[in-house]
């Protein structure tokens, strides 16, 4: 491939030209995932996610309610008014498939889907399938609840997508055609316009995407407009109140997220896009405040973002239950996006972490082993209830899985003038364009089942190698350069610069320990007093019932300096490491009678026994059978307690 070829390939964030962006994304066409981990479920992605996915919108009825516009007959609208997101979202994802790989029934399915959209624009350019027939004198009548402009954006997304990686207009003509007349109709009131905003966030990043791909300057002012106009109240009533739509307050006048977690980070990632675009310092203050907070207050152990099902919503400072979290699969692909935007304005290794550490035990739990079932809630605790579904009636989570490993390539290197960064670990062969030169480089790795890493490099000038080392490799993270240990000091949580001209044949071989970690909350996360998670690597760790038949998950106690024993497993839940650990069990001493509490002292515990404990990588977690899980577990009770 030449050098113009490499300069033409499409990311899927075109910062290229994004004047305050530090960092600039590779393309995912860049950069091939292989080893025995993402390569193969980029693969799954492609060859059964998408396949079942729209054998899914088809039985549900997303691509009938296209139909329907061209036949009336053929009965009512099906399903949420905003299932059109879901048909967008998986075109965006396949395109970035067939970008890689020819797949002629992909490609037999996408241009069925693409007739459907072009047929279903009216001729003003608006589209949307809950309006188009029976409530077509309604359009914007309810911006708050029926997401049109949620809709819109996810087709711009779309749009974009299959004009980068298929090269021709087809359905970019219809995403500008929309987008011209959203920006007819949205804006000022002193311009005779309406000044609405949308109830569910989206509309705002995907403009600025749009305007990457177009350079026309209309859509990044509209995306600027939704973004001020928000906070204001317009979006009055409802069963949650102003917050859930982050209504309640001017973006720059927040100092914590609240409201519906997903509206929340797509938010903040319109934001970060608009300040890569003009540079606004209080756009990136605001966010960088937003930032801190919920790392300090907000998160879970897992990266997952939304402790309420009530409003699907962020919860109060430290509200952060087990069973009933709710850290939606597309809250962790929101947080994933508002970090890639955030690593690109800074290039702080805080958002990369955070992007992997997402990625590993928020998103990808997400997603089941077989590539055909989801879940929309990812709690940390569970008694068997819970399980993942081939599809939802409220289905936004499936295909935003499939787009966001359709296109992960994309998130391992970026450049900057003189530097190629590196966010991610995973066995890959890259071809990158710095600059004019091309520079090939070679990830050869099991990560995250062990944190050695060989980079062999392909490239005869000089340029600095910014490797990230994670905060949890701690100071003896090590890295040397053809056999010689590198003499700058290593700083976890920073990259470190490797600066040289480069020969082809060099060698960077990283070591990143990976020990068993026992993590514990802030003491006001009351759930999780007295409690410890297990982390290894970039990986958190779970007990599953499945490896502990006739033991109660709840009783299991860890006792304070456990040796933990590290188990390769290729057989077992597509190869992982498991964590073997000696428990304890309490025995009781007598029956409690069926009461809730009882005076300290009384004890109904008397002995415990030793029990033998296997943790599996919370990602993989319900992949064998329905079942109680646990991520925290009690630490050992000292002996007095058992009487």
């Amino acid at each position: 491939m030449n050098l113009l070829q490499q300069a033409a390939r499409p990311r899927a964030i075109n910062l290229a030209s994004s004047p305050f962006a530090r960092l600039l994304p590779v393309s995912p066409l860049a950069v091939t995932l292989g080893g025995q981990f993402w390569g193969p479920r980029q693969a799954r992605n492609a060859r059964v996610s998408l396949l079942t996915q729209f054998e899914q919108l088809e039985e549900w009825g997303n691509l009938d309610n296209f139909r329907r516009l061209q036949n009336p007959d053929m009965g009512p609208f099906r399903g949420k008014v905003f299932n059109d997101t879901d048909v967008y979202k998986w075109i965006e994802a396949v395109c970035w498939v067939l970008a890689v790989e020819p797949s002629p029934r992909l490609q037999e399915k996408l241009d069925l889907v693409l007739d459907l959209i072009e047929a279903a624009q009216c001729a003003d350019g608006y589209l949307n399938t809950w309006y188009a027939v029976e409530r077509a004198d309604e359009r914007w009548s309810n911006l708050r609840d029926n997401h049109e402009l949620y809709c819109a954006g996810h087709l711009l997304q779309a749009a974009v997508a299959h004009h980068r990686t298929q090269g021709n207009r087809r359905l970019l003509n219809v995403a500008i055609r929309f987008a011209d007349l959203i920006c007819a109709v949205f804006g000022s009131v002193v311009e005779g316009k309406n000044p609405g905003i949308d109830g569910h966030e989206e509309i705002e990043l995907a403009l600025v995407e749009l305007y990457r791909e177009t350079g026309n300057a209309a859509y990044l002012r509209q995306a600027e407009h939704f973004i001020d106009a928000r906070g204001y109240g317009q979006l009055k009533g409802g069963w949650f109140g102003l917050e859930y739509f982050q209504d309640h307050a001017p973006l720059r006048k927040l100092n914590a997220m609240a409201g519906h977690a997903v509206r929340a980070l797509y938010y903040n990632s319109g934001a970060a896009d608009v300040f890569l675009e003009t540079g606004d310092p209080s756009l990136l203050q605001t966010l960088t405040q937003l930032w801190r907070h919920m790392q300090a207050h907000q998160i879970y152990i897992s990266g997952g973002l939304g402790s309420r099902h009530h409003g699907e919503a962020l919860g109060a400072d430290y509200e952060l239950p087990n069973a009933q979290a709710y850290t939606e699969t597309c809250a962790a692909i929101g947080s994933m996006m508002w970090n890639q935007r955030m690593l690109a304005a800074t290039g702080d290794a805080q958002y990369a972490e955070l992007i992997e550490h997402t990625l590993y035990n928020a998103m990808l739990p997400g997603w089941s082993l077989d590539g055909k079932r989801y879940f929309y809630v990812n709690p940390l605790a569970n008694d068997g209830s819970h399980s993942r579904q081939t599809w939802y009636e409220c289905a936004c989570c499936p295909p935003n899985v499939a787009r966001t490993i359709a296109a992960l390539s994309g998130s391992v290197y970026s450049t900057s003038p003189g530097a190629i960064w590196v966010h991610l670990y995973a066995d890959n062969t890259a071809d990158i364009d710095l600059e004019g030169w091309r520079v090939g480089l070679t990830q050869k790795t099991r990560y995250p089942w062990d944190g050695d890493i060989e980079i062999t490099v392909d490239a005869s000038h000089r340029f600095d190698l910014m490797l990230r080392i994670p905060t949890w490799a701690g100071p003896q993270a090590s890295v040397s350069i053809n056999g010689k240990a590198e003499a700058h000091e290593i700083e976890a949580g920073q990259y470190l610069k490797l600066q040289r001209v480069w020969q082809p044949g060099d060698r960077i071989r990283i070591s990143l320990p990976m020990p068993v970690r026992v993590m514990q909350s802030h003491p006001h996360v009351l759930e999780n007093a007295g409690r410890v998670a297990l982390m290894r690597g970039p990986l958190l760790y779970c007990v599953e019932a499945a490896d502990h038949p006739g033991v109660s998950l709840l009783d299991i106690e860890l006792p304070t300096g456990h040796d933990s024993a590290i188990d390769w497993e290729p057989e077992l839940l597509d190869g992982v490491v498991v964590l073997r650990l000696l428990g304890r069990l309490p025995m009781p001493e007598r029956r409690w009678n069926n009461a809730l509490y009882q005076e300290q002292g009384g004890s109904g515990w008397q002995s415990a026994r030793d029990v033998q404990l296997t943790a599996i990588p919370y990602y993989a977690w319900h992949n064998r059978a329905a079942g109680p899980m646990q991520v925290w577990l009690k630490q050992t009770v000292p002996e007095s307690t058992y009487g």
